[in-house]
């Protein structure tokens, strides 16, 4: 039952929610509960479930899921599509505005702390890298290795390098192309640029977290319900559909494990271990980003009762 107070606010001045935490977590139930009871539309800020074909190995919210509340930026990117934190901020913003003119509350829900981080802060210009810096680090990865290149950004910004996984290609290498460029490392730069804030935006942020232990065995569960679900057999359709395994998507988590199986560089059972084993780390990973940030109201994912209080509350102000 949708409470009748949410239709009260304009779409100018009508609060907005966030959910976040890491992978696992149990984000996407929580977020359902409470968007048919205070009435939200929800967002989705996960940088892999925006792809398309990518289901089982994104815990993508199923289709009787998206049935019960209306999902937006979810399955809408090919994985061959580039995509940047830019893009992800306007269409953002633009899901946002059509929300709040059906009069509803935006909702938005996952684990990337940096799409959270862009929107509420706004995007900076970044320099241009010159076209040397950024053949001669493509080189370095091809020569040297990504070990090699991970432990330069290590030692010349260990904030970022913290933040990211050593396999992230992308981000590794965009990070090594700031630092080269600007002698500044990215996390610094970050730090102390002059972001614009969105304007007078009213937010509540909700993070959820659990025991270490509790977390893990949530974690090492999902893997295996992915792996039964047909995890595999995705891979392969992808793969069978034109989508090289070279690309962002195709390296992250999951699907680079099941890359490695199928290629004969790690047998099954290897496979499956080093997902729980990275897809935990990831966790971990993810919990340091959102513990940066001293504003999120922290709770376990079981205190439902409390989180709606505190977030019907809040969106009655």
């Amino acid at each position: 039952m949708v409470s009748n107070h949410t239709q009260a606010h304009s779409p100018i001045d009508s609060p907005m929610i966030f959910v976040a935490g890491p992978t696992g977590i149990g984000k996407t139930e929580l977020s359902l509960t409470l968007a048919e009871t205070l009435g939200c539309e929800i967002v989705g800020v996960d940088s892999m479930q925006i792809y398309r074909y990518m289901d089982i190995g994104t815990a993508k919210p199923s289709n009787q899921e998206r049935g019960r509340v209306p999902h937006h930026l979810i399955d809408y990117v090919l994985p061959d599509e580039e995509y940047s934190v830019t893009r992800f901020v306007a269409d953002c913003q633009s899901a946002i505005s059509k929300i709040r003119t059906n009069g509803r509350i935006p909702l938005l829900v996952g684990g990337t702390g940096l799409y959270f981080s862009a929107l509420e802060r706004g995007i900076f210009s970044m320099p241009d890298v010159p076209g040397d810096i950024r053949r001669a680090l493509k080189d370095e990865l091809h020569t040297l290795g990504r070990e090699y290149l991970w432990q330069e950004l290590k030692r010349d910004d260990p904030a970022t390098a913290e933040r990211i996984h050593p396999n992230d290609s992308y981000r590794l290498l965009r990070a090594l192309e700031i630092v080269r460029s600007t002698g500044v490392p990215w996390s610094e730069f970050i730090a102390r640029h002059q972001h614009q804030q969105m304007p007078e935006e009213k937010i509540l942020k909700i993070g959820l977290v659990r025991e270490r232990d509790e977390l893990y065995a949530r974690i090492d569960q999902r893997v295996e319900t992915m792996v039964n679900a047909g995890l595999l057999g995705e891979v392969e359709t992808l793969l069978s559909l034109g989508y090289n395994q070279g690309l962002r998507p195709m390296q992250s988590l999951g699907y680079r494990h099941m890359l490695k199986f199928l290629s004969g560089q790690w047998p099954w059972g290897q496979s499956i271990e080093m997902l729980a084993r990275d897809t935990r780390r990831y966790a971990k990973r993810q919990l340091t980003w959102f513990r940066a940030d001293q504003t999120i109201e922290w709770y376990h994912p079981e205190c439902r009762g409390e989180i709606i209080s505190r977030a019907r509350e809040f969106s009655m102000k």
